[in-house]
């Protein structure tokens, strides 16, 4: 049931990573910077450091 929802809706284009160019969780549509899952993480772990 899920599937056939999903389908009729279309796919969904996934915006690039604004710093390796990998695809990201979010849609084409998200406004602002988006960042893949890793670099996600890496600017969490820069941002936790940097205090």
């Amino acid at each position: 049931m899920g599937d056939d929802a999903t389908a009729a809706a279309g796919p969904v284009v996934h915006a690039d990573c604004v710093h390796c160019g990998e695809p990201t969780e979010h849609p084409e549509s998200t406004r602002g910077s988006t960042l893949c899952p890793v670099c996600e993480w890496r600017e969490a772990e820069r941002n936790a450091c940097s205090g």
